[in-house]
């Protein structure tokens, strides 16, 4: 069974890989392409998609989130992947670490960074899933 440390291990491992839309390795990528690459790596899932856009469809986004993975009725903890809103819709991924920080694949960085997940970030927060299988 995989551990949440192997998650955020498997999620720092893309730090620095340039951001890429529709990405899903380490040549680019983007959030949740992370998301997806994570759970490949680890053998916790098959599941892909590339039919979006640049600005996602936030309904669909999190629809699919909710078929592929556990959403989480408490607090989140290293390994589970936040949704964020900008504006009105969920458009983002990040995975938590263990040191109430995320990594993900930020546009605007043009890149894989990881930080702490401040106050601006807590209040874009829609919701949390877990990974199927994670011990």
């Amino acid at each position: 069974m995989t551990t949440r440390a192997e998650i955020v291990a498997a999620a720092r491992s893309y730090l620095g890989v340039r951001w890429h839309h529709q990405g899903r390795n380490r040549a680019g990528i983007d959030c949740i392409g992370l998301v997806i690459a994570v759970a490949h790596d680890l053998g916790l899932s098959t599941y892909d998609i590339k039919a979006y856009s640049r600005v996602p469809d936030g309904n669909k986004l999190r629809a699919t989130m909710a078929e592929q993975m556990d959403a989480l009725r408490s607090e989140p903890q290293a390994g589970d992947v936040l949704l964020f809103r900008f504006h009105r819709n969920p458009l983002h991924t990040a995975i938590v670490t263990d040191d109430d920080g995320m990594v993900h694949a930020f546009a605007n960085m043009r890149r894989v960074v990881e930080h702490r997940i401040d106050s601006v970030w807590r209040s874009r927060i829609v919701c949390a899933f877990g990974y199927r299988g994670v011990a």
